[in-house]
């Protein structure tokens, strides 16, 4: 490789220090293009910036809390149970839900005395992350998931509107003529998750993949 002389290198500063200025602006201009286009792109595709409205899932997430999740989480692989996720509310279909997986493709899941059996297992999921004992809607519940879809609930069940009631919901909002109809609004459907969450922000950091 052949060595700049000092002429040549005086000579390349030169014609860098003449460049025209609108030159310098038209770099910087493309700089920040390619900024607010990367910005765009992820939000649109990859990340999911919310607050959270209610106190459904606490203790895990309180009202105002703000959280990262992501779009990608379930492009090659399914969820699992007990991943948080949010979704679009079976029912109006725009509404964005966060919940906890209960119940996967295909299962079975009886509610009984404050506890959950699934595929008529002798013994119950274990859910120490329920924030108080569970007292409101917590027996006479009997679901058979569909294979694309899953049942979710909420944490805090004494207050989580959640795969419960969403028929009766459908119902009492126009959507379903009657409980036969109503069924399907039970389940998410694949194609109405949105993504996991996996960060927490503010107003403390927490990290989602451990669940």
């Amino acid at each position: 490789m052949t060595k700049k002389t000092k002429h040549q290198e005086e000579e390349e500063q030169l014609q860098e220090e003449k460049r025209p200025w609108w030159r310098e602006l038209l770099s910087y201009v493309g700089i920040i293009f390619f900024a607010c286009l990367l910005a765009v792109v992820v939000n649109r595709y990859v990340v999911i910036n919310a607050k959270i409205p209610s106190e459904s899932m606490e203790n895990l997430l309180k009202k105002g809390d703000r959280i990262f999740g992501c779009k990608l989480s379930y492009l090659l692989e399914d969820p699992e149970r007990y991943d948080v996720v949010m979704f679009r509310y079976p029912v109006d279909g725009e509404t964005i839900y966060i919940k906890r997986v209960i119940g996967l493709p295909g299962e079975t899941v009886e509610i009984k005395d404050g506890l959950i059996y699934i595929d008529g297992a002798s013994e119950p999921l274990e859910e120490d992350y329920l924030p108080e004992e569970w007292v409101v809607g917590n027996d006479g519940y009997f679901f058979e998931v569909p294979q694309d879809s899953y049942l979710m609930l909420g944490d805090n069940r004494n207050i989580s509107e959640d795969s419960r009631y969403w028929a009766q919901c459908a119902i009492d909002d126009g959507v379903a003529a009657d409980q036969e109809e109503a069924q399907q609004y039970t389940y998410v459907h694949k194609d109405m998750l949105i993504g996991r969450a996996v960060i927490k922000y503010y107003p403390n950091f927490h990290l989602f993949l451990d669940i």
